[in-house]
């Protein structure tokens, strides 16, 4: 018997850009509100979440979405990039290189395992590409997250900045070899 959770690339629509804009802004929103104002919180999720630009996303050749659905409900989600500089010195090429640029599951999903399908997922799409590095951010202050990264054997390599409204914010910058 199979599986009622589907894990599929998603369909470059203005309805799939819709329901990646109101689950984006819903899981970022529940994972880090309480450690935002709402003034920055509000700011980063209209400029970060609207349908307009993740259609922009979805149509970007280089970006891939993973969308995991439990039948028709969209309950997680994971951004991709091939060719990120993330954590590359100056003037070294990305090649061979994918960013998880976002990992996202629900609130009502997080310890059901959904977030280590798409991490799976997500590395079998790097290897596809014949990536030899998956690098991603996390928040300095995430450490469930960290966590979760680390079972999957990423390492740290570099922090940078990350913005959420107008706080500047420090991401751990990770890497995994493949």
């Amino acid at each position: 018997m199979s599986s009622p959770l589907r894990i599929s690339v998603a369909k470059r629509t203005p309805a799939v850009a819709a329901q990646l804009a109101n689950l984006g802004r819903q899981t970022f929103h529940d994972t880090f509100a309480a450690d935002n104002t709402p003034e920055d919180m509000a700011e980063f999720l209209a400029a970060t979440f609207s349908e307009e630009k993740q259609l922009a996303e979805l149509n970007d050749p280089q970006t891939t979405f993973l969308l995991a659905h439990m039948q028709q409900e969209a309950v997680g989600y994971a951004k991709l990039r091939l060719g990120s500089a993330l954590g590359l010195e100056e003037g070294k090429e990305p090649t061979g290189r994918l960013e998880i640029e976002r990992l996202y599951v629900r609130q009502d999903w997080i310890g059901t395992g959904l977030g280590a399908a798409l991490m799976r997922r997500a590395i079998e799409e790097a290897r596809q590409h014949q990536c030899r590095t998956v690098v991603l951010g996390v928040w300095e202050r995430n450490q469930p997250a960290i966590e979760f990264y680390r079972r999957f054997g990423f390492r740290e390599i570099g922090k940078h900045e990350f913005k959420v409204g107008q706080d500047v914010q420090t991401d751990l910058i990770l890497r995994k070899g493949l």
